[in-house]
């Protein structure tokens, strides 16, 4: 009989996206157990969240991110899972104000003052504009498309149309975006892993940024996204078609912790 693993954990939000965090610096978690994954992050017989995210030791940085979506597969960059393992690493007493971390993309530098981060993330170089949409990489592989009605918008079933009918096994994550004014949009998205509409996407919310620039519907390089969870911002630095220096902002917080039998 195997015998139940009694798991400690912490549970973190961003603007509505939540993540099941783990302190995983002493390597006790089984890391190639997708199940126990896809279990806990089940909102009915598990714990319930959007992903689940390993905070680990690293040989030169604070510390290292695992990603893992909720069907159970580590994962590409996770920019809220980012800012709030950053406040998780806060509250362990791992950092103070400031920090930098390993993710699967690479080096991230990050600030936290109270419950705002603010995460760097990666520079950016393609932006494919199509007809319709734009199509580009934050870290994870997003499509990005203004609709007419975003509110009445089935996102479930137009989502699922896009990332497998024109991105395939692989996907991509699917962002429908409206313009409020000059420098706001407000986004819906489908998430890739999950398989559905998350309140928020904080890679998605940066790559919605990036393409609205990139495609001149806002001048301004200090951008407000609104999202199903509330508000991010996005600010950047570009030449040309090239975007550094991009920060993603916002609340990471706290919501729970506790332990499960499993």
């Amino acid at each position: 009989m195997k015998a139940k693993l009694e798991l400690n954990f912490y549970k973190y939000q961003g603007t509505g996206n939540d993540f099941i965090l783990f302190d995983n610096r002493s390597n006790f978690f089984p890391k190639e157990d997708t199940s126990l994954v896809a279990f806990l992050c089940d909102r009915r017989f598990g714990i319930g969240a959007d992903g689940l995210i390993l905070l680990e030791n690293h040989e030169s940085s604070d510390f290292k991110m695992v990603y893992y979506n909720s069907d159970g597969n580590q994962s590409t960059m996770c920019g809220n899972g980012g800012r709030c393992i950053v406040a998780f690493a806060k509250n362990l007493n791992i950092i103070d104000s400031e920090t930098n971390f390993m993710a699967v993309d690479g080096i991230h530098h990050a600030s936290i003052e109270g419950t705002i981060v603010k995460l760097q993330m990666i520079d950016v170089s393609d932006i494919q504009s199509r007809e319709k949409y734009s199509f580009l990489n934050t870290g994870s592989p997003h499509h990005v498309q203004l609709v007419s009605d975003l509110d009445n918008l089935e996102v479930q079933l137009e989502g699922a149309k896009i990332r497998y009918g024109i991105y395939g096994k692989e996907g991509s994550n699917v962002n429908f975006v409206s313009q409020l004014n000059d420098d706001t949009f407000s986004i819906r998205t489908y998430e890739r892993g999950v398989e559905g509409e998350t309140l928020s996407c904080g890679t998605g919310v940066t790559a919605v940024a990036l393409a609205m620039f990139q495609n001149q519907k806002t001048k301004s390089n200090q951008i407000k996204v609104v999202t199903k969870g509330g508000e991010l911002r996005v600010n950047f630095s570009s030449k040309g078609s090239v975007y550094t220096n991009v920060q993603l902002i916002g609340d990471a917080s706290l919501v729970f912790k506790g332990s499960i039998s499993c």
